[in-house]
């Protein structure tokens, strides 16, 4: 009997990668059915790329070339939605730096970015060089949802 391309994956386990430990398909089954989604084959696949990786940074072609690379046949479009789907569930946090261009991040907790403007990449500050940020007074009847911090870098001349 020829086994299902989801019953492959829930067997199977990444290495530990420098970024962070391993993921284990099955867990990136049970992150998503905790945060409301059902685990289709899509999104096993995706979130196995996503969280099997440690903290990360990408944008939706980097994840769909990824993907490719990983022989998961999917559109850009799927990607997108699934995307989507886990920023609304709380899964991943956006980073949207400029224009449309968006990246996803997979610490969706408080934090802050540097954009390396020539390599086009976004990661994360260190806690430690934090500066002391103080967020001004919010008009009546509003509450401060985030605060988002980028720290643009360029090559020095």
């Amino acid at each position: 009997m020829q086994q299902r391309e989801s019953d492959k994956m829930s067997t199977t386990t990444l290495r530990p990668t420098p970024g962070g430990v391993g993921c284990v398909p099955r867990i990136v089954g049970e992150k998503l059915r905790r945060a409301g989604l059902r685990p289709t084959r899509q999104r096993l696949a995706l979130g196995w790329l996503l969280f099997g990786k440690g903290d990360r940074h990408l944008t939706a072609e980097q994840l769909y070339e990824e993907a490719r690379a990983a022989r998961v046949n999917m559109s850009l479009a799927t990607v997108y939605n699934t995307l989507r789907q886990f920023t609304e569930s709380g899964l991943l946090r956006e980073v949207a730096l400029f224009g449309s261009k968006v990246w996803y991040d997979t610490t969706t907790g408080p934090h802050y970015h540097y954009y390396v403007e020539d390599r086009d990449e976004v990661f994360d500050i260190p806690e430690t060089m934090l500066p002391q940020l103080t967020v001004p007074g919010v008009p009546e009847g509003m509450v401060v949802a985030g605060v988002d911090v980028i720290v643009r870098l360029k090559k020095a001349p």
